[in-house]
């Protein structure tokens, strides 16, 4: 949602990073280009106005003009006024009331209100362990009580029965006695929406209100509808009196602004950001977090996080005692290739890395996207489970047989053969260093990284592989080797100490068949010699 907006922050605080001084023009000069480019992403300018004047007044002091670095400096300071916008501290859905806490959901329609209930009902379902009811609300739109009963059935959570003839005040009551006569925790009440806020909507949404005291109201608003979005949040606060936000689409080509002026227009925290279509693509909104990707950053801690959550505990144990073996089939590089697509793919996983906002045009060149792991994935599908026990066994018969069955080429699966044949050699010899392995596949929690002497014992092991063999590894796996491992490592990323991959549980420490490390891409530099 943000990428547009990112690409301009970036590029105009680098320019300040790369002059040594820094005089009150540059910084002026960098304001009103960030002043132009946060109009440009929608936000409100009021909002512009008083977040440009705290960053000049913070910006242009001695302290800051005199530093060492004062384009860091200023930098920081961006980035602390930026998390102030967006809310400071993380704020999610308040259950500290008396059961059954009702939840109302409120907004203008098609904002994705009944769909972000069944997402919302799941969560709580499913994270937090709650028994929750969804009752649809809205009398208005045609097949919109079915609709949720139909979510209801897709997430296995329960619906209200639907009643013919009743209006929003009678099912808002039928609700909240079914809820206490039903043991639930959680009520949550899908309202009734319109193309725009009129007098109607309101009193209808007021009164729903008035009976159900919810302990919680959230307004759904799309990302999409730019500054106009800044205006419904007001109408219902006002009217209504709203205590969150959940923000959909916001993995579209949406500006931005709507999230970044609703908090500091409303004054209400926006609470989950809905990323996609599926039922756990529903985000914590973390004002820090979203900052960091806003100014290039990267987010680790949300990929870490959600490796964590997608992660299958059991599979990923069985893998990781097999690489301390040494063995390492294709059926395990198949569950690593998943495990990839589960945290959002190939793009999710760079998205979220430091630095990557500023190499884009070199990941494109390299072709890493998600169809690299799709087909990797179906060539491993398609051959039969003993293929997949020993690879030697695949011929050239058997090769255009898999080929053909996974819709590829034979030379790409004579890539990925050979890839996982490198991949296998590496984990025969590092094998026989059990506590070295240890730390490279994430078998330890909170294992450190690898010290020097760990390395150059690492390095010794690989040295007695073929060194042709290193050479002729396929170049996402042999630029990926950590530094000083076979004389291939790619330069490191900022914010990762040593161009390690942050260990993403399930994933062996790294991304799969990178080595726990990134690939260098094309027009980046290597290792200086």
């Amino acid at each position: 949602m943000f990428q547009s907006l990112s690409d301009r922050l970036s590029g105009i605080l680098d320019k300040l990073t790369r002059r040594g001084a820094l005089t009150e023009s540059d910084v002026g000069e960098a304001m009103r280009e960030v002043r132009r480019a946060l109009l440009e992403a929608d936000v409100a300018l009021d909002v512009v106005r008083d977040f440009i004047e705290k960053v000049k007044a913070k910006a242009v002091g001695q302290e800051v003009l005199r530093s060492i670095t004062p384009g860091q400096m200023v930098i920081k300071i961006v980035n602390d006024e930026l998390v102030a916008m967006l809310g400071s501290d993380t704020s999610t859905i308040d259950l500290h009331a008396s059961p059954p806490v009702a939840i109302m959901m409120v907004g203008l329609q098609g904002s994705g209100k009944t769909t972000t209930t069944a997402k919302i009902a799941k969560r709580l379902t499913d994270r937090d362990k709650k028994k929750v009811l969804m009752a649809s609300l809205d009398v208005r739109r045609p097949a919109a009580q079915e609709q949720l009963r139909v979510l209801g059935e897709q997430t296995g959570v329960d619906t209200l029965p639907i009643v013919a003839g009743q209006n929003p005040q009678q099912i808002a009551r039928r609700a909240l006695e079914a809820a206490k006569l039903g043991g639930y925790d959680v009520v949550l009440l899908d309202t009734a929406g319109r193309i725009h806020i009129d007098e109607e909507l309101m009193q209808e949404s007021a009164e729903v209100r008035d009976i159900a005291r919810p302990h919680e109201t959230l307004l759904v608003a799309d990302s999409l509808t730019g500054q106009d979005a800044v205006n419904v949040a007001k109408s219902f606060d006002e009217r209504i009196g709203i205590t969150g936000i959940v923000l959909t689409r916001a993995d579209g080509d949406a500006r931005g602004g709507a999230a970044l002026s609703m908090r500091a227009v409303t004054g209400k925290p926006i609470k989950l950001l809905g990323v996609g279509e599926k039922w756990d693509a529903l985000e914590d909104f973390h004002p820090a977090r979203v900052a960091s990707r806003i100014l290039g950053m990267g987010d680790v801690v949300t990929l870490v996080e959600k490796a964590a959550q997608t992660i299958d505990a059991e599979k990923a144990t069985k893998i990781a005692e097999k690489m301390k073996k040494g063995i390492f089939d294709l059926d395990d590089m198949a569950e690593q290739l998943k495990q990839m697509q589960r945290i959002g793919g190939m793009s999710g996983v760079l998205g979220m890395m430091p630095g990557m906002g500023k190499i884009k045009s070199q990941i494109a060149e390299a072709n890493l996207d998600d169809s690299i792991l799709k087909r990797q994935h179906a060539i491993i599908t398609s051959m039969t489970p003993y293929e997949r026990r020993n690879p030697k066994v695949l011929d050239a018969r058997r090769k255009r047989r898999i080929a053909a069955g996974s819709g590829t080429k034979v030379e790409e699966v004579n890539r990925l053969v050979k890839m996982h044949r490198q991949m296998a050699d590496m984990m025969k010899s590092l094998g026989r260093n059990k506590g070295m392995l240890n730390r490279l596949v994430g078998g330890g929690r909170g294992a450190a990284a690898p010290s020097e002497d760990e390395m150059a014992a690492m390095q010794q092991e690989l040295s007695k592989l073929d060194p042709k063999a290193l050479e002729q590894l396929p170049a996402e796996l042999k630029d990926a080797l950590p530094k000083g491992l076979g004389g291939a490592a790619g330069k490191g990323l900022p914010g990762l100490a040593g161009g390690m991959v942050p260990k993403l549980p399930g994933l062996g420490g790294g991304l799969p068949g990178l080595g726990g490390g990134l690939p260098r891409f094309p027009g980046l530099p290597g290792k200086k010699k």
